[in-house]
């Protein structure tokens, strides 16, 4: 399934997209896409509606966050070599983990805001996490058991926040909308290899980034199990995966967002996102 949420910024519906590519409105089945009804039995139980049976949603309609009710949104750094590499930083032995503020996660397609003070603020296509079920001390065998599906994220990031002064990631990361998901959360079952999606990320209509889950250096499985061994995960909590190259403090000369940018994002088999950028 490709689950979405749809409606005004915080009165978010459930929904589903038919085979047709319409949208459908799930509210009269579930509250919301989150806490229980992220779970396998409850993803299953929309899986056996007739799509055909929904109501359509009215096209032209706002989307918001494929999830509802995250409290954890765990980021993991450096998670593609050649990332590193542009960055200047060097492929950590283990994930490194940092968080982002869940009150930063926006619709795919929401104005990306520029918060006050900020001088670089950048992008980050990513493949993220969806957890369904309570994970903790999970081994990665059994770690997909605990995936409701996966996401697109936009990691916005504003690097002097982030690594000059005091620096600390979450400083950077967490501003009003630095969280795009979506549009679809996107059930495991419609990925035939979620380490092989090709991503992008287009900047005013010229490609930045160029790459594929296939080069992770720590891989979904891995991460969740990893992520478990500290943190309880519930349903509804996000965990996004690192980003390949491309991103603006990787280019020589730097590159940065301003307002009236327009970013467009794809990953495969999860859909698009574009975003404008404005003054907070």
């Amino acid at each position: 399934m490709k689950l979405i949420r749809h409606g005004a910024v915080g009165a978010e519906k459930p929904g589903l997209v038919d085979a047709a590519g319409r949208h459908r409105d799930l509210s009269t089945h579930v509250a919301d896409l989150s806490g229980a009804a992220l779970s396998r039995a409850s993803l299953a139980a929309l899986a056996a509606i007739d799509p055909e049976s929904l109501p359509l949603v009215p096209e032209g309609t706002r989307l918001g966050a494929p999830v509802a009710g995250t409290r954890n949104f765990i980021a993991v750094g450096m998670n593609y070599a050649d990332h590193a590499a542009e960055t200047g930083g060097t492929v950590p032995r283990e994930p490194l983990l940092f968080s982002k503020a869940p009150n930063c996660i926006v619709g795919p397609n929401d104005d990306i805001l520029i918060p006050p003070g900020a001088t670089k603020l950048d992008w980050e296509v990513e493949l993220a996490i969806v957890i369904g079920e309570t994970a903790w001390q999970v081994e990665e065998a059994a770690a997909f058991n605990h995936v409701a599906g996966f996401v697109m994220c936009n990691d916005v990031s504003e690097r002097a926040f982030q690594m000059e002064g005091t620096g600390q990631w979450l400083k950077g990361k967490s501003a009003p909308t630095f969280g795009p998901l979506g549009p679809w959360l996107v059930t495991p079952d419609e990925i035939a290899d979620v380490q092989a999606l090709a991503m992008e990320l287009d900047l005013n209509g010229a490609p930045r980034q160029r790459g594929n889950t296939a080069t992770m250096v720590f891989g979904v499985r891995t991460l969740v199990s990893y992520v478990s061994r500290f943190v309880q995960l519930d349903p509804g909590d996000v965990i996004t995966t690192g980003t390949p190259p491309g991103v603006g403090m990787g280019r020589k000369p730097p590159e940065f967002l301003k307002a009236g940018d327009v970013l467009r994002l794809t990953v495969e088999g999860l859909g698009e996102q574009r975003q404008i950028v404005a003054d907070y």
